[in-house]
């Protein structure tokens, strides 16, 4: 098995200030390595939020042995027909995995007035709403994920109605996060500035919510709700270093 990673930026490195255009995981057998990368490459020099000039793409071995199962969130939907009913009800599902309200408010806002996306999540208290991880604009970027039985899994997604790009990849990531220690809820819009649907996810399952953002806006985030008392430097490790497959 190997783990197979992409980011793309525009205006240089994302290390030199280049502007977040694009990013993908898998963790895929030998034999459709190649794939993967022309299918990632394509994805980089395509992506809604511009033209890629800078793009890193990794390929690392991983033992089968090293690899962590953990289970698919069942997926649930909420009625939402603006932003501001959208972000509401964000608020409600956060409050209702374990986020308190002014966590749940403070996390909203947070995402609210970033100026630019971010590559990577903001980790925030689920008590206070505070920033806990100290990477700045960076992040902390979840890597070596996968789902397993890749077509069984898109097929349950078309029978819901909700096969897409966006949901297909959020899901795997959101099952990886909620398997995480000390991990209370995640929220998360996109940064494609043609999908405004977002989600609150948990370890009860994935909500997505309509109208997290206005339709054009490339402006997107994610956050980690965390008990205050988390191990920061354990977490980041299992979100960034722990080869995960999400069994169905």
């Amino acid at each position: 098995m190997y783990s197979v990673r992409m980011r793309a930026a525009e205006g240089g490195k994302h290390e030199e200030g280049g502007r977040h255009i694009s990013g993908a995981e898998r963790v895929v057998p030998q034999e459709i390595v190649e794939k993967t990368v022309a299918i990632m490459l394509e994805r980089a020099f395509s992506h809604a939020r511009g033209q890629a000039d800078f793009i890193n793409i990794t390929v690392e071995k991983v033992e089968p042995s090293a690899i962590q199962q953990v289970p698919l969130l069942p997926v649930y939907n909420v009625e939402a027909l603006t932003v501001e009913e959208g972000l509401k009800a964000a608020e409600h599902a956060l409050v209702a995995a374990g986020v308190t309200s002014n966590g749940a408010k403070q996390g909203i806002v947070t995402l609210l007035s970033l100026a630019d996306s971010m590559r990577g999540a903001m980790l925030l208290s689920a008590v206070t709403g505070q920033r806990l991880d100290n990477t700045g604009d960076r992040g902390i970027r979840v890597s070596r994920m996968d789902i397993e039985k890749e077509e069984v899994f898109i097929s349950q997604l078309a029978r819901q109605g909700i096969h897409n790009s966006h949901v297909q990849e959020a899901l795997v990531l959101a099952s990886k996060v909620a398997a995480g220690p000390s991990i209370v809820a995640e929220l998360c819009w996109s940064d494609d500035p043609e999908y405004t649907t977002g989600y609150v996810a948990s370890a009860a399952g994935y909500t997505r919510i309509p109208h997290c953002k206005l339709l054009g806006s490339s402006i997107g985030g994610r956050i980690f709700f965390v008990n205050p008392a988390a191990d920061i430097s354990l977490l980041k490790n299992y979100l960034q270093e722990q080869p995960v497959l999400v069994r169905i």
